[in-house]
Parts: structure tokens; C-alpha cells; sequence
């Protein structure tokens, strides 16, 4: 890979060599499946194909909440999707998310199956479905969907942008970094001031925007994201840290954060989901501990 400095674009760009970088074994400039593979189906009504990052974690959150108040229609089998393995590229996987990007839902509780791609549809459509978590006062209803399109639109900037050149990058490019840590702290600047006048994003009112903002900024300021608290100096949004630490709080944000995961603490991954019981009986520390 030639330095920055020296690197004069083509007038047509092709894909002659690798990438470089931690995903590299799976970019790649066309889209549809690479090979074939018939997703797994549970005995629940939605099923779900993810993995723990932010924007799988949105989705399993919302769904612990919405079982944790009471709506048993919520009840889902979560199914790993290894996206550094390319998973998502499998063929069952691309019929219910041509993007090829997780997270996918299938909802199978009515008459003929409905498929749901990109976190904030999934989120939107979770909330109609069963009412919950999405004010119906218009002027409320509106400021929720503001936030959780605020966050669709942000978040590239954060893990495609920061993320990838500070975390993930072949080589370090002080221009990307600066570009893209700017553009995050103003970000989280934004999520502070308005956090100043509102204990949740869309007002006093708890929903699916602080769903959506809270496994990537929130994230973010608890030191979970990229190693990169102390070079944002993310102790200095003191109001984002009271909202995260309030959210952190709730029993379904942490079980939301354990589903799908296959990083850190292994009593902290649950790595499918089948049932509530499964967070006493299979996360990864016990399915390690058992006899063979």
C-alpha cells in the first residue's frame, strides 16, 4: 500500500489487491451471497440474525425491554451471524438483507413472513408493532424519530470514519483521525448539551432513540468502543456519562448487551438466545465449563 502522501488515485479505481486493514478478508465491491446457507429457524415468533456490535445490540435491547414490560409476543431466537467470517454473505442470509449487513429480523408471526433490515427499521418497526417505546403525541413521536435518525446519519462518521482509522486501519493517517475525532466530539457535544435540558433524548420519556444512540455513544464514553476514552477525552461530557450510566442501570440493557456478544468477559456472552433462561444456563463461561 503506497504512503498517503504519494498516492495519486487512477482515473478508474478497480480491485486489484486487498485492502489491507482488520476487515479486509471480507470487503469486497459487489454485493450477493458468496456461498450457500440456509438460516437456522427457532420455535419463536421473530427471529433474529445478529451480532454484538452497536448496531446488533440495539435490537436485542429493545427486545429485553419490551419482554422485560410485558409483551410476550417480543419472545426470540437470537442466531449469531459471524460477520468476520463473512457470514452474512451466506445465501439465506442475503434474502432477508441484500445489504448483507446485520442486524436482519424475520418476523413469522403472521400469515406470511416479513423481513427487516437496518437497525433503525428494525427498531421502528419492533416499536409500531406492539406500541411501545415510541410516544404517540405527535410533537413527542416526532423529537423521538429525530434522535433515532440523528443516530443512523452520525454513527458512519463514528465507527466507519473514527473507529475504522483510529482502530482498524493498516497504517495510522494523522489527517483521518483528526478529521473523523473532530467530527465525534462534536457529536458528542451535541448528545451533551441536549442531554443538559432532557434526562432522555426525545424528553422525559424513555424510547427507541436512547436505544439507538446508547451502544454507540454511550459506548463510547463507558470505554467500550475502540480503546479510545482517553484520546476523546469522553470524561469531559459529563451529561452523556449521567444518561449512559442511567441506561446502563436498566436489567434489559445489560442482557441486551450479553446476546450476540462473542467479545470481552465470556460470563458476559451470550452467544444465541433461545430462551430467558439461557442467561443462567449458556453464557459462554458455562458452555466452556461443560463436561464434554
Amino acid at each position: 500500500m503506497a504512503d498517503s502522501h504519494d498516492y495519486i488515485p487512477p482515473k478508474v479505481w478497480s480491485w486489484d489487491k486487498p485492502s489491507g486493514g482488520t476487515f479486509s478478508n471480507i470487503n469486497r465491491p459487489v454485493a450477493g451471497p458468496t456461498h450457500e446457507k440456509v438460516l437456522p429457524v427457532g420455535r419463536h415468533p421473530l427471529q433474529l440474525y445478529s451480532q454484538g456490535t452497536p448496531n446488533g445490540v440495539k435490537v436485542t435491547i429493545l427486545l429485553e425491554e419490551l419482554l422485560a414490560a410485558g409483551y410476550s409476543g417480543a419472545e426470540y431466537d437470537a442466531w449469531l451471524i459471524r460477520i468476520g467470517e463473512g457470514e452474512q454473505f451466506g445465501s439465506g442470509f442475503v434474502e432477508i438483507n441484500p445489504n448483507s449487513k446485520i442486524p436482519a429480523l424475520l418476523d413469522r408471526s403472521g400469515p406470511k413472513p416479513v423481513r427487516v433490515f437496518e437497525s433503525g427499521s428494525i427498531l421502528l418497526y419492533l416499536a409500531e408493532k406492539f406500541g411501545a417505546f415510541l410516544p404517540k403525541d405527535v410533537a413527542a413521536r416526532a423529537e423521538t424519530l429525530n434522535w433515532l435518525f440523528w443516530q443512523m446519519g452520525s454513527a458512519p462518521y463514528l465507527g466507519g470514519g473514527f473507529g475504522h482509522f483510529y482502530a482498524y486501519a493498516p497504517t495510522k493517517i494523522e489527517y483521518a483521525i483528526d478529521r473523523f475525532a473532530m467530527e465525534v466530539k462534536r457529536q458528542l457535544d451535541v448528545l451533551d448539551r441536549r442531554l443538559a435540558d432532557s434526562e432522555y433524548l426525545a424528553g422525559d420519556d424513555y424510547t427507541i432513540a436512547d436505544i439507538a444512540v446508547f451502544p454507540w455513544y454511550g459506548g463510547l464514553v463507558k470505554g467500550w468502543q475502540y480503546g479510545a476514552a482517553e484520546f476523546l477525552s469522553v470524561q469531559d461530557y459529563k451529561n452523556v456519562q449521567r444518561w449512559a450510566d442511567m441506561l446502563f442501570a436498566r436489567p434489559a440493557v445489560r442482557r441486551g448487551r450479553m446476546v450476540n456478544r462473542t467479545n470481552g468477559e465470556l460470563s458476559g456472552q451470550l452467544r444465541e438466545r433461545h430462551d430467558a433462561s439461557d442467561f443462567d444456563t449458556a453464557t459462554q463461561d458455562k458452555v466452556e465449563g461443560a463436561p464434554t
